[in-house]
């Protein structure tokens, strides 16, 4: 269940910063008036997000099993990709997300209602369809027969929501820098043996041999219905009896995909900041400070405190849209 919680955690937070950052920067900009069709998109990208993976669902259920086999095992793979790219992307675009949120909110604010509708809609759905597709996924590998899984992904959404509402009322701090680096390096984990599960089911299907090339099988020292199985399965996906095939992909994508997600990043001398300009808030935190906390943490290190989410979301507009460039 662990593992599906935290797929849910991880992702859900990410859709509910966005709506944050779009919601917030209206209120502050003193433009109400848009508020309704940005929710109306963000409502079209949730009903978008759960259809899809309804239909993934009860679509696959009238499928043969070499069928069944075959599309959740090019899916899981797919899904592995798309969640890889997402936990880069999110390390080294962070910092400039909540700007460029707002540099597409002002362009759409220029454009009309259908354009602000889109905007988020976008925003928000691209969040959406990933997370409807790893979860399913990810729910699809760790299945042991009871609801379990669901309800860790469920868990881990309202967890996100909630965390997302402190967060625009100013209740919560949080390094958010820490929190996807560190939940990025786990949900690598999770991936790996999704990725590895992915492959099993494609030779289940007949799509790749070495169903029964097994590298190992210790079944009897750690049964897969035993507490400590469960827990392996949920949170690793752990199989006592995994292919060779499985092992290696296993291996190949962990081992190296978590040594360059971890590494320290670097800041080319093209775009380091100046030393003389005042450190730019981390932009994945919902609220930058007001003028006097910026005056007091002008001496921190960007990368450092100002990841932190400080006043709450409704201060989000402190920096006007002419400040940023």
């Amino acid at each position: 269940m662990f593992g599906n919680y935290l797929i849910g955690l991880r992702e859900g937070l990410e859709a509910s910063l966005v709506v944050c950052i779009l919601v917030a920067y209206l209120v502050k900009t003193e433009r109400r008036q848009a508020l309704r069709p940005v929710w109306l998109g963000i409502a079209a990208a949730v009903v978008l997000s759960m259809s899809f993976g309804a239909a993934l669902e009860f679509g696959s259920q009238e499928l043969t099993f070499e069928a069944q086999e075959a599309l959740g095992g090019s899916l899981s793979i797919l899904s592995v990709g798309l969640v890889t790219w997402m936990v880069f992307w999110m390390r080294r675009t962070a910092r400039h997300l909540r700007s460029e949120l707002h540099s597409k909110l002002d362009a759409a604010l220029a454009m009309g209602t259908g354009a602000l509708v889109a905007t988020a809609f976008l925003a928000v759905g691209r969040e959406g369809l990933e997370t409807a597709l790893f979860v399913w996924t990810a729910v699809r590998a760790s299945n042991d027969g009871t609801a379990d899984p669901l309800i860790g992904v469920v868990l881990g959404l309202v967890t996100a929501v909630v965390l997302g509402w402190l967060f625009y009322r100013g209740a919560l701090r949080i390094n958010l820098a820490k929190f996807f680096t560190w939940t990025g390096a786990m949900l690598v984990v999770v991936a790996a043996g999704v990725l590895a599960y992915g492959f099993h089911d494609l030779q289940e299907a007949d799509w790749l041999p070495g169903l029964h090339s097994l590298a190992f099988d210790i079944s009897s020292t750690i049964a897969p219905d035993s507490w400590y199985g469960t827990v392996l399965k949920g949170v690793f996906n752990f199989q006592p009896d995994p292919t060779w095939l499985q092992v290696w992909m296993w291996a190949l994508y962990l081992v190296p995909t978590l040594a360059l997600f971890l590494r320290p990043g670097r800041v080319s001398p093209s775009t380091a900041a100046p030393t003389n300009r005042e450190p730019e808030p981390h932009d994945t935190q919902v609220a930058p400070s007001a003028a006097g906390s910026s005056d007091r943490s002008g001496g921190t290190d960007a990368g450092d405190d100002a990841h932190g989410v400080h006043d709450g979301a409704r201060r989000a507009g402190e920096h006007s849209v002419g400040g940023q460039g």
